[in-house]
């Protein structure tokens, strides 16, 4: 099961596309209690490890070995969402927006 480290290191190398994102998203790893805030708000997208309680637009719930999927391109966010190993809470429009910029090469 990857960390939370490395999926934080391996989302900064999507922070280019991520600045275009425009709101507040926060992924709640499922297994492991653990949250990843990314913030598109500022024109540029900081990455970094938040908590339950942190706002956002959107939350992304998840098992960490299908965030690190889906970050590498391995799991498709929409058969994800359908098979209820992502679930979304809020903006689903977000959670679109941030699907078309991880796809992004």
């Amino acid at each position: 099961m990857p960390s939370i480290e490395d999926l934080i290191a391996q989302m900064q190398t999507k922070a280019g596309d991520l600045k275009r994102l425009g709101y507040r998203i926060r992924f709640d790893l499922t297994d492991t209690n653990e949250s990843i805030l990314v913030d598109g708000t500022a024109g540029a997208a900081t990455i970094t490890e938040g908590s339950s309680g942190d706002e956002a637009d959107t939350v992304l719930m998840l098992t960490a070995a299908n965030m690190e999927k889906l970050v590498a391109g391995k799991l498709n966010p929409m058969l994800a969402f359908a098979t209820g190993k992502l679930k979304v809470e809020g903006s689903k429009g977000v959670a679109m927006k941030l699907a078309s910029l991880l796809d992004e090469d």
